[in-house]
């Protein structure tokens, strides 16, 4: 009978274990810590082997396996992987980070304790517009003159607030009812534990241009101070062909196939038939997903034809 039995070490890379429980500054008073992590790169090569047989074990390899494992998007391997962080973010900002529903969290309770006394400030150079095309999105920055006026009546409200709480704390009102008026840009705790996959899910998503500049500022610390350390194999190709790649639909790849065969009428006929141009007032008007198109055309370097 064959004997299973062998001797395991525990992965561990020495790169993220020299920033276990260093306080990664984030915003003006968050930070990021390294509580835990399971996993390496060499965990996720171990677990794709399972499932074919043993292969060759060279550092060149277990890269192409990682690789083609992110390109093909085969994620099992990469959940063997998990990071257990403690954040410390903005109650406005932790919302749309908590809509990652694929983590285990334990937060801060201000039911138990005093709500943390830190409030996220903007200074003068970063109020922002409401975006003209984005609904949800920011646009160009306001004037510094109006800027300065709403970080002052900012601080304001902030202290009017704090005392507010702290009025109510002292007169005996419960904790979980004192502090219903506590502003959003309150800053709350938590502890944070995901696998790899869901991970580079969230930072796809969040380290994106458009996602909103303070959850997208927490996600870059994440991923360069971090993942970048723990498993370097995996954040190349996470780079390569999540972050900083394109992916075209069938629309598209038929489009950029004409385009190439200097095609050009053809394509621009096949996209009014498609409905992602139209005339509207002797204007030609695009769609959406027009418009995203005509931005991996001129990350291509390739001319827009409308």
């Amino acid at each position: 009978m064959e004997n299973h039995q062998s001797v395991l070490s525990r992965p561990h890379n020495g790169d993220l274990d020299d920033i276990l429980g260093v306080t990664i500054p984030a915003l003006d008073d968050g930070f990021i810590r390294v509580i835990d992590y399971m996993g390496t790169d060499e965990s996720i090569v171990q677990a794709a082997r399972v499932s074919y047989g043993a292969g060759t074990k060279k550092v060149s390899e277990d890269r192409g396996l990682i690789r083609y494992l992110l390109r093909n998007r085969h994620t099992t391997p990469f959940e063997m992987c998990e990071l257990k962080l403690h954040v410390r973010v903005p109650m406005d900002c932790w919302r749309q980070w908590i809509r990652h529903r694929t983590a285990s969290v334990n937060e801060y309770s201000t039911r138990y304790s005093v709500a943390v006394d830190a409030c996220r400030t903007t200074r003068p150079d970063e109020w922002r517009a409401q975006s003209d095309i984005n609904k949800q999105g920011s646009g160009a920055a306001i004037s510094s003159e109006l800027g300065a006026r709403l970080s002052q009546s900012e601080a304001e409200f902030h202290q009017a607030s704090k005392a507010l709480y702290h009025d109510r704390l002292d007169a005996g009102v419960a904790r979980e009812q004192a502090r219903k008026d506590l502003p959003l840009s309150t800053y709350t705790e938590a502890y944070w534990k995901i696998d790899l996959h869901n991970l580079l899910h969230f930072l796809a998503l969040r380290m994106d241009s458009h996602a909103q500049y303070e959850i997208r500022e927490y996600a870059q610390l994440i991923g360069r101070e971090i993942v970048s350390k723990w498993v370097p194999l995996t954040w190349e190709a996470f780079l390569d062909y999540r972050l900083n790649g394109l992916s075209l639909s069938d629309i598209e790849t038929r489009l950029l196939a004409l385009l190439a065969q200097g095609r050009t009428e053809e394509a621009v006929q096949f996209l009014y038939e498609k409905k992602w141009l139209h005339e509207q007032q002797a204007t030609v008007k695009e769609s959406r997903e027009a418009g995203e198109f005509k931005v991996k055309l001129q990350r291509m370097g390739m001319p827009v034809p409308w």
